[in-house]
């Protein structure tokens, strides 16, 4: 088998950065309003990390944060402020909320024309359809990173393992709707390790470090690490990538994979949500 790929997403995502930046004119430009609740170190540093790429765009930030004791009516009176609030394009309500609150009530209160993170019940019914405008941001990066890669998904056998409202459940939709033969494993999917290996396209989005070894995968085969596990300040996917890389035909590191184009497809939804709003 020829030498096995690394997908740089790092070199996607500033191309598609780039992009973005081009459609934002000088004078009015998109505002992303960021909810967070509580300080997740985690959180902080998704946050910082778009606060970063807004600028660099020329979108306008704003974050709005509450206390880890906030009620879920405080929460909802922000998303209703900025729902409001016309000079706003884009809402996110960071993930993970704390444990009171019911964060399917909070997303599903976001207006769905601002739901930049494609959380909205509306919208992932329209995402269903295959005719949403904005989509799910790390499922759309996947897809974007396998077109970009000239990687043939129609007719191909997709295996995701995990089935998040984030990233496994609109990522089965999205491939579908791009013909792939598409299969969801988690917790409870028997017989995992077969199942994977007969994947075409293998996706990692279970939040457990190197849980994905070479006896998961097929020769050939193109492997999606979704990933992101912090041990000992670094970071590790839900691939083992030294054990799998050479025997795969692509796949994406941890970090510099999936990570940024997560990002830069944020930066396109604030846009397209921006664009929708002054049309």
């Amino acid at each position: 088998m020829e030498q096995s790929k690394i997908i740089c997403g790092k070199t996607h995502a500033a191309a598609i950065r780039n992009a973005v930046k081009k459609r934002v004119c000088s004078g009015a430009a998109p505002h992303l309003a960021v909810v967070l609740v509580g300080e997740n170190p985690a959180s902080l540093v998704y946050i910082r990390n778009k606060q970063k790429a807004c600028e660099e765009a020329g979108i306008h930030f704003s974050l709005h944060m509450l206390p880890e004791t906030a009620t879920q009516n405080e929460v909802l009176q922000t998303v209703d402020m900025l729902n409001a609030d016309k000079n706003v394009h884009g809402i996110l309500v960071q993930q993970p909320l704390p444990s009171q609150m019911d964060k399917h009530a909070v997303v599903s209160r976001i207006d769905p024309i601002k739901d930049v993170d494609c959380l909205h019940p509306q919208n992932l019914g329209l995402v269903a359809m295959g005719q949403s405008t904005v989509l799910p941001c790390t499922p759309s990066g996947i897809i974007t990173l396998l077109k970009r890669e000239n990687i043939e998904i129609a007719g191909k056998h997709a295996v995701i393992v995990g089935r998040s409202d984030i990233v496994g459940k609109p990522l089965a939709l999205m491939l579908l709707n791009e013909n792939a033969t598409v299969t969801i494993c988690h917790s409870k999917t028997q017989h995992l390790q077969e199942i994977c290996r007969q994947a075409d396209i293998l996706v990692a989005a279970i939040g457990q470090p190197k849980f994905i070894t070479a006896d998961y995968v097929k020769c050939g085969a193109v492997v999606i690490d979704v990933g992101i596990n912090r041990i000992d300040g670094k970071l590790y996917g839900d691939v083992d990538f030294e054990n799998v890389i050479d025997k795969v035909s692509h796949i994406t590191p941890v970090p510099g994979g999936v990570g940024p184009m997560t990002i830069a497809m944020l930066m396109e939804n604030c846009v397209k949500a921006w664009e929708l709003q002054n049309v």
